[in-house]
């Protein structure tokens, strides 16, 4: 694994010349929390399968101008591993509004039915054999200096994404779910929404 760049605010023009080229892009966010309307987004990391691999610091203040342009970009596809969660905070902080989305936790829960174990850890081991380390999970990220270990962390994350997303893919289409897939990617922005407004689910009874 090569060493990731580490930015502040935004991409740089000549990294993000880069990433709007590629057909995906792997994607994680680190917050300080999970309510957005409490918590700072503080880190989004972004990482070609074989290109740059960045790590942004967010400051508000400053805009996401090129953020902003590949995350909205509808050619190249934005891989998360919870991507309900992720997108939310990129709209509700940064007025990111991601197109052309795919979920690995998606995915798995429809595809990985024989399991009720769907987080990354888990998918990692399943489909690389790695153990992926989350020590640093639950740590500062709000911090000014990272950490050796928070830096490692965080841009691991995102590397294994395009692994993962390549076999559940087959499992959709073995099993006949992908269109049932791509009708929940669709729905992701109405979630978003019901998210922000506090809705818990529409769907209990």
């Amino acid at each position: 694994m090569s060493k990731p760049y580490l930015f502040q605010g935004d991409i740089p023009d000549e990294i993000f010349n880069e990433l709007i080229q590629c057909d995906e892009v792997g994607v994680d966010c680190e917050m300080m929390g999970l309510n957005p309307r409490r918590d700072r987004l503080c880190l989004v990391q972004i990482a070609a399968e074989k290109g740059p691999q960045i790590i942004l610091q967010v400051i508000e203040a400053d805009g996401a101008h090129n953020m902003k342009r590949l995350f909205e970009d509808k050619n190249c596809r934005k891989i998360f591993h919870y991507a309900r969660m992720d997108t939310l905070f990129l709209h509700f902080r940064l007025n990111i509004n991601v197109t052309n989305v795919y979920c690995t936790k998606i995915a798995s829960k429809l595809a990985r039915t024989y399991s009720e174990r769907h987080g990354l850890r888990e998918l990692v081991r399943e489909f690389t054999g790695d153990n992926l380390d989350k020590m640093q999970q639950s740590s500062d990220w709000g911090r000014e200096k990272l950490l050796p270990e928070q830096i490692n962390y965080a841009i691991s994350d995102v590397l294994y994404l395009f692994k993962i997303r390549r076999y559940l893919n087959l499992i959709l289409e073995r099993e006949h779910r992908m269109d049932l897939f791509q009708k929940l990617i669709q729905f992701l922005p109405t979630q978003r929404e019901l998210d922000i407004l506090g809705y818990d689910s529409v769907f209990e009874h």
